[in-house]
């Protein structure tokens, strides 16, 4: 399929939890809206994976607190997702879902090499034009969108569906994007 939506880690400790971000729970709403408006797209969701000693949190050393631990309730991709996307193709599921920085050495902020559970990379189940949206704007957004480029794809950005860590970075690096390419849209 050459269009695709990557929906960059909608989950809980990212909306509601240890890491919560600004605009997260709103972005999710416009992204199942926006899913729901595009029933041929390809969907991918990223989801952070992490083991409990991952070198990202501050206890270990890292820049976080704790935060989408594996298994946990905090690393869950947010209900609405399961309850409110109308094709179930395009939920979450082994085939749509692709875990990324399972390695607990390494901070792993794109989703572009993240797997799902056949294997597969976001990079090589991207089509060539990508839509991105989710959360952290200025973090994993960024880095994902920053990949897709780099490999030739060309990136729209939902800037009515994205979360951030802090708000004026957030609008610096949608100015960044820009320059670089991406084409901003709104859902």
């Amino acid at each position: 399929m050459s269009r695709s939506l990557l929906i960059v880690d909608c989950q809980y400790d990212f909306i509601d939890g240890t890491l919560a971000c600004g605009g997260a729970e709103a972005a999710v709403k416009k992204i199942v809206g926006y899913i729901n408006a595009h029933p041929d797209v390809s969907v991918m969701y990223s989801a952070d994976w992490h083991g409990p000693n991952h070198c990202s949190f501050t206890k270990n050393g890292g820049t976080w607190p704790v935060h989408c631990v594996a298994e946990s309730h905090g690393a869950a991709i947010h209900e609405m997702f399961s309850r409110d996307v109308l094709r179930p193709e395009q939920r979450p599921n082994d085939a749509t879902v692709y875990h990324k920085g399972t390695d607990d050495a390494r901070e792993e902020y794109s989703a572009f090499e993240a797997r799902n559970a056949a294997g597969h990379t976001v990079s090589q189940d991207a089509g060539n034009t990508v839509t991105v949206c989710g959360i952290a704007s200025e973090f994993c957004v960024r880095e994902s969108v920053l990949a897709l480029l780099g490999a030739g794809r060309r990136v729209t950005l939902l800037i009515d569906a994205l979360g951030w860590v802090d708000e004026v970075e957030h609008h610096k690096n949608l100015k960044d994007l820009e320059t670089q390419g991406v084409t901003l849209a709104r859902v």
